[in-house]
This record gives structure tokens, sequence and C-alpha cells, in this order.
């Protein structure tokens, strides 16, 4: 029950975190900056990833019929709607690299397979939507919890969106905080991120 109240208490609108190891560490977005290690993480992996083609829905439609014709478009709609992003990951804010490493290389791959299209911090297009990540990390007995709130933007700096959840597993090697979190918790956040971006993308007006 503890931890449930404190991970409500750090996810509520107000705030976004950058290190809640206890309840005194609830900071604001706008207070935290990212880090030297974080933009240099962000400047590696910011790469261009090309949102693969869809290809073969409609014909399969075709030859099965009007039925079928009907049942696909609506998925290959959906699809072309969330190819036309460019998104764009800042810097993650509160997470250490060794955390922060498996998480972006699992952000590329499944922007990939949901076909969102991400910018590169070098890109000279201008994303239409950028992703700014606070993270933190509390150990309680043998389980760490990782909290996480994304804000996405314009490029003009409105934000538009939030995604936040939290992710707890058992804890890995000693001490607490992130040197506990094992790659798999950051690559499920990564999962849960992107399928909720995707689903924000599609149900969003043009």
């Amino acid at each position: 029950m503890r931890r449930w109240i404190f991970a409500a208490a750090c996810l509520s609108a107000s705030a976004a975190l950058s290190a809640c190891n206890s309840a005194k560490d609830v900071l604001e977005p706008s207070a935290v900056a990212p880090t030297e290690q974080s933009t240099a993480l962000a400047r590696t992996e910011g790469t261009d990833v090309a949102a693969p083609a869809v290809t073969g829905a409609a014909t399969a439609a075709a030859a099965a019929g009007p039925a079928s014709t009907a049942a696909a478009a609506a998925p290959a709609q959906t699809a072309a709607i969330v190819g036309k992003a460019r998104v764009q990951f800042a810097p993650i804010v509160g997470a250490t690299v060794e955390a922060a490493t498996p998480l972006t290389q699992r952000l590329g791959i499944r922007a990939r397979e949901r076909g969102i299209t991400l910018a590169g911090s070098t890109d000279t297009t201008p994303p239409g939507i950028i992703m700014r990540g606070y993270f933190s990390a509390m150990t309680e007995g043998k389980d760490t919890t990782v909290v996480y709130v994304w804000d996405v933007y314009d490029p003009a700096g409105t934000r538009l969106h939030r995604i936040n959840g939290q992710q707890t597993a058992p804890s890995t090697g000693s001490g607490e905080g992130w040197p506990t979190v094992a790659p798999a918790t950051m690559q499920t956040i990564a999962d849960n991120t992107i399928d909720q971006l995707a689903q924000w993308l599609a149900a969003k007006p043009g």
C-alpha cells in the first residue's frame, strides 16, 4: 500500500521525476536539466529510423472480397496516420546511462515495429513531435520500481500529451535505485511507451 501511494504521488499531473528514492525527491520537469551523460547518450543513439512500408494488405483484402476490404481498411489507415509522425526523443532525465541504454535501444526497435519514424538529434528536418522523459527508481524490499513520465511536445514547445506509468521488478545486484534495475525492466517500459504513443497518434486529429 505504501508503494502504491508513493507511486501515485510521483505520477500526479503536477509532478514529473528526476530522482524519487524518497518522497522528498519529487521534482517538476522544468526544474530538472538533462545531465551530460544523458545528452551524450541521446546524441549517440539519435539516428533516423525509417518507418517500414505497409505492403500486401490492400492486395490481399481486394482478393478476399468486399467484406475483407472493409475490415482491413481501418488498420491500414491507422498505420498510415502513425507513420506520418516524426518523433524525436530528447535526452532522458533522471536515469543513468547504464539504465537508459537498453531503453533507448528498445525504443528504436519498437518504433520500427509500430511504423513510427524517429528523428535523430542531428537531423536537418524538424521533428513533428518531441518526447521528453523523466525517470526515477526506488527500491523497497526485494523489488525496485521505475516510475516514468513522458511529456509530448510540438516543435513550438506546446505540451500535447502525457504518458506515464511504473514498472516493478525484482532488484538485481546489490544496493538500491538504478544499479538494481535490470535491462528487461527498461525494455518493457520502452514497449509500453511506444504502444501508448502509437495509440495516441492514431487517435490524434490530423
